[in-house]
């Protein structure tokens, strides 16, 4: 029989050890768990973040990440082939939604490159949409992000129609919106400087956390002052007094924060609610 020892367990071994037989029962043992993998180089910074985007996206609502009805770019169902091609090369989009104006619904999408087909095999003239329009996917607002990924895929869907509760159009969300909450930004030649600040029109706001507090005291009107933060994220972070968690609520300066996304590190994504003043306010 031999006498040699077994030999001892490598790190990795270790973690796989501690995830099977010591089993996580919170998400905070979880982030914890990532933290010590990070810092054990079992995993680098940007694996760590991907991961807990993906965790967040499950507590996120479509209504969080959606482009309001106001930011849409939609087509008029009687637009001319000129008008149409004019706001598919003003947008740089890739898909467009119909519009029934008197109706207010959405009738379908079409895509740039149906109306760059007709051109190249007709050699111009008129385009008629409907020979090409697709069915629109229709989503709740408060339809969880996670569910909406896995309907995406399910649908080979890029693109949803967003409905309030009373079935009218709220908004429009992709399939990067959700990834990118996952991954981070996602941008490309065409994309443009993004709004720090998204009116979503119902009195909610969502806010890029590094929103600096002199567009934020524009937008709003306030007069917000603090030598210790430059952006809202300071300004949130300053309240709690340390890096609040996904989903954390806090009160200041007449608004509600809400933490829609965040890491290890920093804040990203907040929801703000104008609070009303009271009656001796």
């Amino acid at each position: 029989m031999s006498d040699e020892k077994p030999p001892s367990p490598t790190f990795f071994q270790k973690v796989i050890g501690k995830f099977f037989y010591q089993p996580l029962k919170s998400r905070k043992q979880l982030m914890q768990a990532l933290e010590e993998a990070e810092d054990n180089l079992v995993i680098d910074a940007h694996s760590r973040s991907v991961i807990e985007g993906a965790l967040q996206v499950e507590s996120l609502r479509v209504r969080d990440v959606m482009v309001p009805k106001a930011k849409m770019v939609l087509i008029a169902s009687d637009a001319s082939t000129k008008e149409l091609l004019q706001v598919m090369i003003r947008s740089s989009h890739s898909r467009f939604p119909i519009h029934n104006q008197e109706q207010d619904r959405v009738l379908g999408v079409i895509l740039a490159k149906d109306l760059l087909s007709h051109f190249a095999e007709n050699g111009g003239g008129e385009f008629n949409y409907r020979e090409y329009l697709r069915d629109a996917l229709s989503v709740p607002e408060s339809k969880p992000l996670g569910a909406l990924l896995r309907e995406f895929q399910q649908s080979k869907s890029h693109m949803a129609i967003v409905l309030d509760e009373y079935g009218e159009i709220a908004g429009l969300v992709t399939l990067e919106d959700v990834l990118e909450q996952i991954v981070g930004e996602i941008e490309d030649e065409h994309d443009q400087e993004e709004d720090y600040i998204v009116d979503y029109g119902d009195g909610r706001y969502l806010l890029q956390a590094n929103t600096p507090i002199g567009e934020f005291n524009e937008f709003f009107e306030t007069s917000i002052k603090n030598n210790d933060f430059d952006t809202v994220a300071g300004m949130v972070i300053a309240g709690f007094t340390y890096l609040p968690e996904q989903m954390s609520e806090i009160s200041l300066h007449g608004f509600q924060f809400k933490v829609l996304k965040t890491d290890s590190r920093r804040l990203h994504l907040l929801e703000a609610t104008r609070l009303k003043k009271g009656p001796k306010d």
